[in-house]
């Protein structure tokens, strides 16, 4: 159940992302044609103003059709119709006139022209493979040649839409972070609430020892000041070597120590006690989800960076990583799934970001290029350059899916 719930936890974080690249979309003019929960093909499918909305049979994720995603050429034309054209000669005088005008860069006699293809093509005597070629060809692209195709729009509202989606990922992280701190226990001080007596009976633990107090604060360990995380920082990289623990009691303050942290099962050293908590202003929560979320990407980042110089292999872990940190984090709580859930989120944003084709990152780096140019990019150097990046998303999913089988931990 917990794998389950850890499939169904990452195909929303992908839904999320779709959405986001659908919904800015429509609000920028550009008409998606179809949005889908899950991949097609459709289960259930039900057009409204155009758009085509339904079920997908995969239940992973989300899909969107966004018309026009590149210029259309004169070799789309060869790919759709060719079938069609070998079973009828007669449609070879159109269809060359389509490529024509699309190699000229008139688009809009293209979109005429296409028509009559169209035309000549339903009367042509065809079998279902070729018109089914056809029919495709022919949506696919009417749809580059309109007014609201992705590549003709002005370069932010490319932007806007393709960085919709790592953006929606980015945000939701965020919130759930900022809704965690909120709801959460609220955020741990350095005064203690509880004293914990025993590690094991007859073996008092070394706050009990030391003679930590319920209400103490603490001040300084090894007479270095601490806050509420350098506190458990400082305990913990002690691995076991004497500490002196300085706490304000009464007004006054108390050094009471040394005394040597224990290993608890877990692994970490401590002294056994728990720290006392405050709730956490909504101002402050955002605050801090920005702080974590500016530290997560700094550490992915590097990930990255090691990778690159050819260490931190043992840091990617592909879906099958994925699903598995989270049915781990569902046996903690719900309360940590949904932690692992935000980070994975802000995983994902990160990733697509990446400059590469087909990324999220790849296609925006082509948008900002094209609006420097002035011109549009042809299909064919994308194709040739999303080679290139394929190449380097496998390569990165083929290290976590070894991890992942090979048993070592991913990031």
């Amino acid at each position: 159940m917990n794998s389950l719930i850890g499939i169904l936890g990452l195909a929303f974080l992908v839904l999320v992302h779709e959405a986001g690249h659908f919904y800015t979309a429509r609000l920028v003019g550009m008409r998606p044609r179809k949005f889908y929960i899950g991949f097609p093909p459709a289960i259930v499918k039900v057009s409204r103003k155009g758009i085509e909305y339904g079920i997908g049979a995969i239940p992973l994720g989300g899909y969107v059709k966004i018309p026009g995603m590149h210029r259309p050429s004169p070799a789309e034309v060869d790919a759709h119709f060719g079938r069609a054209i070998q079973e009828a000669p007669q449609l070879v005088g159109p269809a060359e006139r389509v490529k024509r005008l699309l190699a000229e860069g008139d688009f809009d006699a293209a979109a005429g022209a296409l028509k009559a293809l169209e035309r000549a093509a339903a009367d042509a005597d065809l079998t279902p493979a070729a018109r089914k070629g056809v029919e495709r060809g022919a949506t696919d692209v009417s749809d580059a040649l309109g007014r609201d195709a992705y590549w003709r729009q002005r370069t932010w509202k490319k932007v806007a839409v393709i960085g919709a989606g790592p953006g929606t990922n980015l945000v939701f992280a965020m919130l759930m972070f900022a809704l965690l701190l909120v709801l959460g226990p609220g955020r741990a001080t350095t005064t203690v609430q509880e004293v914990e007596r025993e590690i094991r009976p007859g073996q008092p633990t070394p706050a009990a020892q030391i003679g930590l107090r319920p209400g103490d604060r603490i001040l300084a360990i090894n007479s270095a000041p601490v806050g509420p995380s350098e506190m458990f920082e400082t305990i913990t990289e002690s691995e076991g070597r004497p500490i002196r623990v300085t706490v304000l009691r009464d007004g006054r303050n108390v050094v009471l120590g040394p005394v040597e942290a224990f290993k608890d099962a877990d692994g970490i050293y401590r002294i056994g006690f728990r720290p006392a908590f405050e709730d956490v202003p909504v101002t402050t929560a955002v605050v801090e989800s920005v702080r974590l979320t500016g530290l997560v990407t700094k550490e992915i980042g590097g990930v990255l960076g090691r990778l690159v110089r050819g260490s931190g292999r043992e840091e990617i872990s592909s879906p099958i990583g994925i699903v598995r940190g989270s049915s781990d984090a569902l046996d903690r709580g719900f309360e940590t799934y949904l932690w692992v859930l935000g980070l994975i989120s802000l995983s994902l944003a990160l990733l697509n970001l990446l400059p590469l084709l087909p990324l999220d990152g790849g296609h925006i780096a082509f948008s900002i290029i094209e609006g420097v140019r002035g011109r549009s990019v042809g299909r064919e150097v994308y194709e040739r350059v999303s080679v290139v990046g394929i190449a380097l998303v496998l390569m990165l999913f083929f290290i976590g899916l070894s991890n992942d089988i090979g048993g070592r931990a991913g990031g």
